[in-house]
C-alpha cells in the first residue's frame, strides 16, 4: 500500500471520530486544549489498536483464503464506506464527552475490518496502524475545536467524505487485482 493510499484510508477511517469530536466540542462548556487532547487520545488509540486486532485475527486464516483477499478488502471497504455515507444523512444527537470510551470503540469498528483487509493485502500493520492512530488523533483534536467554534455544520459532510474515501480505496484495490489499474 502506497503512502497516499494509506493517508486517504487513515483520513477516511478517522472521519467517524472527527464527526463525533465535532459533536463533543459542541457539548463542552469550554473546549480546552486538555479536553481536546483527551478526545484525540481516546479516538487515536482505538483507531491504532483495532487494525492490529483485525490483522491478528485474520492472519489465523489468511493463508487459506488469500486468493480472495482483494475481493474481501473491496467488500469490507465498500460496505463500511457505504454505511458511513448513509449515516451522514441521519440526524442524531451529539454525544457527551463522558461517553468517550464507548464512542472510541464504536467509531473504530471499521478500523478492525480494515485490519482484516490489511492481513490479506500483506500490509506492514504496525506502521500502518500507528499512522492511522496519529491521523485520527490530530483530526479529533481539530474536530473538538471546530465543534466548539462552528457547530454541527461539518459533521455530516465529514462522515460522507470519509465513507466515499473508503469505498473508493476498496474499488481501487479490486481494480488493481483485476489488472485494470497498475
Amino acid at each position: 500500500m502506497h503512502f497516499i493510499e494509506l493517508l486517504l484510508l487513515a483520513v477516511g477511517l478517522s472521519m467517524d471520530a472527527f464527526a463525533v469530536a465535532i459533536c463533543a466540542g459542541l457539548t463542552m462548556d469550554k473546549a480546552t486544549f486538555k479536553k481536546s487532547l483527551a478526545v484525540g487520545l481516546h479516538f487515536g488509540l482505538f483507531q491504532a489498536v483495532m487494525p492490529i486486532t483485525g490483522y491478528a485475527a485474520a492472519m489465523q486464516f489468511a493463508d487459506r483464503i488469500i486468493a480472495y483477499g482483494h475481493w474481501i478488502a473491496f467488500a469490507l471497504l465498500c460496505i463500511l464506506g457505504g454505511k458511513m455515507m448513509i449515516e451522514s444523512f441521519q440526524k442524531d444527537a451529539c454525544p457527551r464527552p463522558m461517553q468517550l470510551l464507548p464512542l472510541a470503540l464504536a467509531t473504530s469498528i471499521d478500523a478492525l475490518a480494515v485490519g482484516v483487509s490489511f492481513a490479506f493485502l500483506r500490509v506492514a500493520i504496525v506502521p500502518a496502524a500507528l499512522f492511522i492512530g496519529m491521523i485520527t488523533f490530530v483530526l479529533s483534536v481539530i474536530g473538538v475545536k471546530i465543534g466548539s467554534v462552528f457547530g454541527a455544520k461539518f459533521k455530516s459532510k465529514a462522515e460522507f467524505a470519509g465513507g466515499a474515501m473508503l469505498a473508493l480505496i476498496g474499488l481501487k484495490i479490486l481494480l488493481e487485482h483485476l489488472g485494470v489499474l497498475h
